[in-house]
């Protein structure tokens, strides 16, 4: 087998392997600088040096407190909190995770861009997962791609739903003269979540919701196309007047971790503003 069908056998892509060859990185074969073109025998010990990475320019590292749930040379499982941007855009510059996050690499000394396999939305708190480097974040995306990263939602909708449990399955695409909103639409992308209800009351029921697919504002248009928005969610069609954010948290994520093969399985509890929410409805019953 030649060096370059060996690094595919581990999952190095085309692209990964022409970054290393031109952007400074090396393919060592028992020590010694090779092409992809040699011929590898019983034995050879098999190098790889990833070029140096840069973040981006207009990323700046802030020293933000994190709260960190897992971490090993590989990856980072962090729960966010509601409010805190994932990644600086126009509307929020910098405060955001990936500030955070950046500023917790360098401490560490580590040269790295930021990875995020899994974006929140900036109201909706949670588990996510980010990558510590660029090969982690490729065993993870074609992981994704796979089905084998798995997100748990929790969330408090409005009404009572008719099923016990069930399957939404309706397109969605961008929402036209929006850059923000999406909307069902027939010619959307197939979008897939399945819920379950944990408890119900009279104005409101509490929701497991897992995700088959991974559409941006997914669960808050699914849940909102078949009666039921989010509490907090005025963007589709919720109540704002008791709950000052989308009530939806990412509870449980599992995965096979690329590099040790371990089952990992993170949960989280509903953050303290949806718990007090949830806990007052009783009273307004």
């Amino acid at each position: 087998m030649i060096l370059r069908e060996f690094l595919k056998t581990k999952q190095l892509t085309k692209r990964a392997i022409t970054d290393i060859k031109f952007s400074g990185g090396n393919l060592l074969v028992n020590g010694e600088k090779e092409t992809v073109r040699r011929k590898l025998s019983d034995g050879d010990r098999v190098s790889v040096l990833f070029p140096e990475e840069k973040p981006s320019e207009g990323l700046v590292p802030q020293k933000i407190p994190l709260d960190i749930v897992h971490e090993d040379e590989h990856c980072i499982v962090l729960a966010k909190p509601a409010g805190m941007a994932t990644i600086p855009s126009r509307l929020y510059p910098d405060g955001t995770l990936a500030n955070g996050l950046l500023h917790h690499l360098q401490k560490q000394g580590l040269s790295s861009t930021i990875h995020i396999v899994n974006r929140l939305d900036k109201d909706t708190s949670g588990l996510m997962l980010a990558a510590k480097h660029r090969f982690s974040h490729s065993l993870f995306s074609v992981l994704q791609k796979q089905a084998g990263i798995q997100r748990t939602y929790t969330a408090i909708v409005h009404g009572t739903l008719k099923q016990e449990a069930g399957m939404i399955d309706v397109p969605i695409g961008r929402k036209r003269d929006s850059i923000i909103e999406r909307e069902v639409r027939e010619d959307g992308q197939r979008a897939v979540t399945h819920y379950k209800v944990l408890e119900g009351k009279k104005e409101y029921s509490l929701v497991e919701l897992k995700l088959e697919t991974g559409r941006t504002h997914q669960i808050r248009i699914h849940m909102s196309s078949i009666g039921h928005p989010l509490a907090g969610d005025t963007l589709y069609g919720g109540s704002g007047a008791l709950m000052g954010r989308q009530a939806l948290n990412s509870s449980v994520l599992t995965f096979l971790h690329p590099f040790s093969k371990q089952k990992m399985k993170f949960e989280t509890a509903l953050p303290e503003d949806m718990r007090k929410f949830w806990e007052e409805t009783d009273s307004l019953e």
